[in-house]
């Protein structure tokens, strides 16, 4: 079987912790979906690590890794992530293998990317200008580059004939982005990508579960930034759901077993879109401050506000989650009183369904209270019996209002500060 996991709010909810101490488990830890926005956090030897397009499962000795069909790949930043991490992790190129239909993010596509948002003016979506909404956008329409393609003859030809349909297209920005500059560095980086493990990754997969493998498909971003689900236009490029599974790697649902979903015990959000919990005030930088909340791949302050529990349930649904991973409960350990979000009122009406266009519609969040625990700091507990009796009724509730069981609780962000419950 192959097992998922995924963040199931607006991504940095520290999947990257949770994949390292699952991965024990498993053989294959496979990527199936986003690009190097992603920013998965891990401490190796006490030495920091972020992860953008190289699977968590990479420190692993036994974990054969897998960057999916479903990935879009900057050739540049997987060569400086492979170059920074072979001190630390000597055989992996021997463990590395990289799906031949994963496609390439071009220094045009970069260029289109910042020329887009600078033209949106206040109604920017936040992207992270590494060019990773117009690949996807030349993967639908059909005119993509992939990984494959590097292999052929008459690469070049393929690049410079995509690369002059990108520059009529920036014709129309008044932005003039310096593309030139990155094309000699993503030469040089393709030749890199030529010598990785290049493979048909759906007969790659499909002959280890034959042969008994376990797999865990890796999610990048969160839920609430699904293209399809999440708080559209403000959202990523691919489908961060567990049905991006399927899609993103070359695998039949009816293989699928077990849904992990990871949410914070409060939310974040980078960059524009709504966020219906957002704390502006003292008690939102509060939070920022305690859980260090600056984005692990754009440096950017990250928005803080309380649960919202409406958002939650529906990525829940979405994903059919059956065990859920709820991380950074210490932070909570200095607030008292906690707010969860348990309705939304939208024109004086109660609801607990999050309505189509959070953009346009003007909600206000109804907020359950629960006691805090303070003085009693979370990152000390080992074991489910150490924990606070207050902070047991906090999770009792998200239990029972997302009706599916907590089994692992992350409380700081040493490998050790993970409490398994179920």
């Amino acid at each position: 079987m192959i097992d998922v996991l995924l963040g199931l709010q607006w991504g940095d909810e520290g999947k990257g912790k949770i994949v390292d101490f699952l991965a024990g488990q498993y053989d294959i830890i496979a990527r199936f979906q986003g690009g190097p926005n992603a920013g998965h956090t891990l401490y190796v030897g006490g030495e920091k690590v972020v992860l953008h397009t190289i699977p968590s499962g990479i420190f692993h000795q036994h974990c054969l890794n897998l960057i999916g069909n479903g990935v879009v790949i900057d050739p540049v930043t997987l060569r400086n992530e492979i170059n920074k991490i072979v001190p630390l992790c000597p055989d992996l190129l021997q463990r590395l293998f990289v799906s031949q239909k994963a496609h390439l993010i071009l220094p045009t596509h970069r260029a289109l990317d910042a020329a887009s948002e600078a033209s949106k003016g206040a109604d920017k979506i936040g992207s992270t200008l590494k060019g990773i909404g117009p690949a996807y956008m030349d993967k639908t329409g059909r005119n993509g580059l992939r990984v494959g393609d590097i292999l052929s003859p008459n690469f070049k030809e393929k690049y410079n004939r995509l690369t002059q349909k990108h520059l009529q297209m920036l014709r129309q920005y008044p932005e003039v982005v310096d593309w030139q500059q990155w094309e000699q560095p993503f030469f040089e980086a393709v030749e890199s990508l030529r010598q990785l493990q290049i493979v048909n990754a759906e007969y790659w997969l499909d002959e280890h579960l034959n042969n008994g493998k376990k797999i865990l498909a890796e999610g990048a971003q969160g839920s609430m930034l699904d293209v399809d689900f999440g708080t559209y236009p403000f959202v990523t490029s691919s489908n961060t759901i567990a049905a991006g599974v399927c899609s993103g790697l070359g695998v039949s649902p009816a293989r699928v077993g077990e849904v992990y979903g990871i949410t914070k015990a409060y939310c974040t959000r980078v960059g524009g879109g709504p966020f219906p919990t957002e704390l502006t005030d003292e008690l939102g930088e509060a939070i920022r401050k305690a859980g260090h909340e600056f984005g692990a791949t754009t440096g950017r302050p990250r928005r803080c506000g309380w649960i919202d529990l409406v958002a939650l349930r529906y990525a829940v649904m979405l994903s059919g989650v059956t065990k859920l991973i709820m991380t950074k409960t210490d932070v909570m350990d200095a607030f008292s009183p906690l707010e969860a979000c348990t309705a939304y009122s939208i024109d004086g009406v109660e609801t607990k369904e999050l309505p189509y266009d959070l953009c346009d519609t003007k909600v206000t969040p109804v907020y359950t209270t629960f006691e805090g625990w303070s003085g009693m700091p979370l990152s000390e507990c080992r074991t489910y019996d150490d924990l606070p009796a207050t902070f047991k009724r906090y999770c009792s509730f998200i239990e029972e209002y997302l009706g599916t069981r907590i089994s692992h609780i992350s409380n700081g962000t040493g490998r050790d500060q993970l409490i398994i419950i179920s």
